[in-house]
């Protein structure tokens, strides 16, 4: 089973997901971090993150490995590195590439197929697991997940929040993997709220479907 968790940049994914994973007992899959370490691969290669072949490439021959929330290329565990700004940046470059996206998409089904995940992305409810009997959409305030990101990355807050506007219109116009709400998924807004409280409410939207 896979609780699918989406919504836009700042929106508190990773975090409640990760969260959610642990109060459950289920495993945690971060999409996003795929992609991240597809974009900190290109770079380290010298390879334009624009050039869709060579980044599709990348995408497919990546030893990418995932284990608990560890991230690892190879043996290297990239969990910080691919929280850099500059990759960041790539990441939104490199994902819009369906040769990528298709690899990843690949990885994701495969990995979830395995046991109980609560899985997070920008797609996941709609493209990777549309199957999921619980999505949730997250939302928060446009300042509220620039104050969060530039929390996390030490920028300015109000750089972030430009590029985040940038990178909202882009990931909404994609052609592959656009930022969507699934039909059936719960919205739910997390400004002002905390973790625990997020993860509370989803814990009672899946016992209320008879999910736990």
């Amino acid at each position: 089973m896979v609780v699918a968790i989406d919504g836009p940049a700042g929106a508190g994914k990773s975090t409640v997901a990760r969260a959610l994973a642990e109060r459950l007992g289920f495993t945690y899959l971060d999409s996003g971090a795929m992609y991240r370490s597809v974009a900190l691969a290109t770079l380290r290669a010298g390879i334009d993150p624009d050039d869709a072949t060579a980044v599709t490439g990348i995408a497919e021959d990546l030893d990418l490995r995932i284990d608990q929330g560890r991230i690892a290329i190879g043996a290297e565990d990239v969990g910080v590195a691919i929280r850099a700004p500059e990759v960041s940046a790539a990441a939104s470059r490199v994902s819009v590439h369906p040769g990528v996206r298709t690899a990843m998409v690949a990885r994701q089904r495969a990995l979830v197929d395995t046991g109980a995940w609560v899985a997070e992305g920008r797609d996941i409810g709609t493209v990777v697991c549309p199957e999921s009997p619980l999505k949730v959409h997250l939302t928060a305030s446009e300042r509220e997940r620039a104050r969060r990101r530039a929390a996390e990355s030490g920028e300015d807050e109000g750089a972030v929040l430009a590029a985040q506007r940038d990178r909202d219109d882009r990931d909404r116009r994609r052609e592959h993997g656009a930022l969507e709400v699934a039909g059936d998924a719960v919205e739910l807004d997390t400004t002002g709220l905390d973790v625990d409280g997020v993860v509370d409410r989803i814990v009672a939207l899946a016992r209320g479907r008879g999910l736990l």
